[in-house]
Formats: structure tokens, C-alpha cells, sequence
């Protein structure tokens, strides 16, 4: 069963408390949770709100919240773009390439169903049609607040994964 997020991003109060949930969540799985950006031919605008939740304003790195540069070192999959022809292949190798436990989470309208290439005969959205997805997160694109939702909500998947109970 994979969640949805909320679209909208909150108050500042409602992003003060998705950060303690972080930090919470942080403390409780005893890591970091380390973070692999993949982009499967999306416009960039998600690509640019991810960013900006990683920058300064929310910066989710204070929790520890890190982009690496290897999906082999990596805890959660960030997912943008509606899976064209020409990246299903490198997403599902990816996804392997990731060691358990994972979490995926599609990031903005494509991969949750399409936006405006579904029915594409050149993209395979949406993305649980090529791998599992634990989280979705709406929006094109979503604001840093609704990827700080998904990140919690990831979290909290991993670390009931890592308290022994199967992933859903």
C-alpha cells in the first residue's frame, strides 16, 4: 500500500513540525536516511523543488537528509519525470542497485499518473508500473513542504522496515 501527500504545502507552523518529525524519525532509525535523485525525463521542475528543500530556507541536510551520488549508498529513491522509453531501463537498474530496505518516492504528477503524457506511447507512466512505489507525492510541481511530507512519511516506512515488520 503506498501513501499520498497532501499537495499543498502548510504553514509555517506545519513545516516547524515536519522538521521535529524529521529529526525524530533521524534519532529513531539511528541514520541518516541518504537520498538518490533520479530523473527519468521530467521538466526540471521538480528537480528544482527538491533542491530547494535540501537549500538553506528548509534544509533538510540539518537532519542529515543527504543527496548521494550513488544509488548504492542510498536509503530512499526520489523519482521525478514520467519514465520515458529511454530511461525504464536505467530506472529499473536503479532500483536494483539500491539495497534493502528502500523506500520509493514519486515526485510530482508524472510518475504518480502521467500529467500531461499519459497514454504516451513514449513513457511508461505511471511509475509503479515499472517499479514499487512506497510514497506519492503530488504536485507539478510539489513545494518543498509536500516533499518534507514524503520524506517524513518515508521515514517512518523505513523505520517500521527496520523494526522487522514487512514492508506493505
Amino acid at each position: 500500500m503506498s501513501i499520498k501527500v497532501p499537495a499543498n504545502g502548510g504553514s509555517i507552523e506545519e513545516r516547524e513540525r515536519l522538521e521535529r518529525r524529521i529529526a525524530q524519525l533521524c534519532r529513531y532509525i539511528g541514520k541518516s536516511p541518504w537520498v538518490f535523485h533520479v530523473n527519468t525525463g521530467s521538466c526540471n521542475g521538480c528537480d528544482i523543488e527538491i533542491i530547494a528543500a535540501l537549500t538553506p530556507r528548509y534544509d533538510a541536510e540539518r537532519f542529515g537528509v543527504k543527496l548521494v551520488g550513488s544509488p548504492r549508498h542510498a536509503d530512499i529513491l526520489l523519482v521525478t519525470g514520467p519514465v520515458t522509453n529511454q530511461s525504464l531501463e536505467r530506472v529499473k537498474l536503479i532500483y536494483e542497485q539500491t539495497p534493502e530496505p528502500k523506500i520509493v518516492i514519486a515526485v510530482g504528477s508524472c510518475p504518480t499518473g502521467g500529467s500531461v503524457f499519459y497514454e504516451s506511447p513514449f513513457t511508461n507512466a505511471p511509475l509503479d508500473n515499472v517499479i514499487p512505489v512506497d510514497v506519492y507525492v503530488p504536485g507539478c510541481p510539489p513545494r518543498p513542504e509536500a516533499i518534507l511530507h514524503g520524506v517524513v512519511l518515508a521515514l517512518e516506512k523505513l523505520a517500521r522496515m527496520l523494526k522487522g515488520e514487512k514492508k506493505e
